[in-house]
């Protein structure tokens, strides 16, 4: 046998041992994610990129079967779906879970804390609160992954919204939470329903106007084609949506698939905060054309609003993870001067 075929031969079966290999070592991580957000919205779209960018950086290692509006569970039962199995992740919000300890408002929607998404990301990448968020969903078997956050929210009205006053006997959909708290104490009636039972409800006149989303989001719910009063910029509310998966599931998980799923999570953060902040200047633009009222509140009535805020922060933290979570923005917040 020559030496060039031995050559050959060595290195085919190098080639094969080396392939071999790789198929053994490579792993695939299948995942079953709910999100409240439709396809329709923009917020959806942003969930169907994640989506592609984990699946196309881990080569078609991680794979995943997608439900959009709630399909599987109720958008609150997101998280036990996930915790218990029906799910593998839950992609919709940790202020959904304040009945299960209201240390879960502080981990979703601070509300009126924040001035815009990128201060509420540095408290989670650089003031210690992505483990802080962690400690706590850790002890309901779901791992924390990351935020991803479209900016402050707009109310949709079918009735004025222009100053605190306007809000005596409003009756509008309220997410769960804090919110419900505050509006109540500045006389307004919050109902809370699910996310995708927001438009029926306006149609039908059971509420006069709702808590849903920000300008676009509420343009893909369709809730302006009832609603004719909304306010921007928005104010009252930012929360984080979150994709957090059962603790066994994650642990269970190859490191990179992990390291993607962490890294595509903040990657998702910055192009979500800035395609939101483009979109609802060009929305706000489009309502004004069609006749929609937009109000901006004056300093001294959005004032009332943040003093109602941080009584209710004292009233809603009642546990020490609570609490805890409360002092680590209340820290953070005065250590960048945004609060004394």
């Amino acid at each position: 046998m020559t030496l060039l075929k031995h050559l050959t031969i060595a290195a085919s079966t190098a080639a094969i041992v080396a392939g071999t290999a790789l198929s053994a070592s490579a792993a695939t991580t299948k995942l079953r994610i709910q999100t409240h957000f439709s396809q329709e919205t923009l917020s959806g779209q942003m969930a169907m990129k994640y989506i592609d960018d984990i699946t196309a950086m881990s080569n078609g290692e991680i794979e995943v079967e997608m439900f959009y509006a709630s399909a599987v569970v109720k958008s609150a039962e997101t998280f036990d779906a996930a915790a218990t199995g029906i799910l593998d992740c839950d992609m919709t919000g940790g202020a959904y879970q304040t009945g299960k300890n209201p240390a879960f408002q502080f981990a979703g929607d601070l509300m009126g804390g924040y001035s815009n998404p990128y201060q509420q990301m540095s408290w989670m990448l650089h003031g210690g609160g992505r483990s802080a968020v962690n400690e706590l969903y850790n002890k309901y078997n779901m791992e924390f992954v990351g935020w991803w956050i479209p900016g402050p929210e707009s109310l949709s009205s079918t009735a004025p919204i222009r100053n605190v006053e306007d809000f005596k006997g409003w009756k509008f959909r309220s997410p769960p939470g804090l919110a419900t708290k505050v509006f109540a104490n500045l006389g307004a009636s919050p109902i809370v329903m699910d996310f995708n039972e927001i438009f029926t409800a306006l149609e039908t006149g059971i509420i006069d106007g709702a808590d849903a989303a920000n300008l676009t989001n509420n343009v893909g719910l369709g809730l302006y084609d009832i609603a004719e009063h909304t306010n921007f910029p928005g104010f009252h509310s930012m929360p984080a949506d979150h994709l957090a998966c059962r603790k066994d599931v994650w642990d269970a998980m190859p490191d990179n698939h992990k390291r993607i799923m962490t890294v595509a999570m903040d990657s998702l953060a910055l192009h979500n905060a800035t395609i939101n902040e483009v979109k609802n200047a060009q929305t706000a633009k489009d309502l004004r054309a069609k006749g929609i009222n937009l109000y901006e509140w004056s300093p001294e009535e959005l004032a009332k609003f943040r003093a109602a805020v941080k009584k209710g922060w004292t009233e809603f933290a009642t546990t020490p993870e609570a609490k805890a979570l409360l002092q680590s923005h209340i820290d953070f917040l005065v250590d960048l001067g945004a609060m004394k």
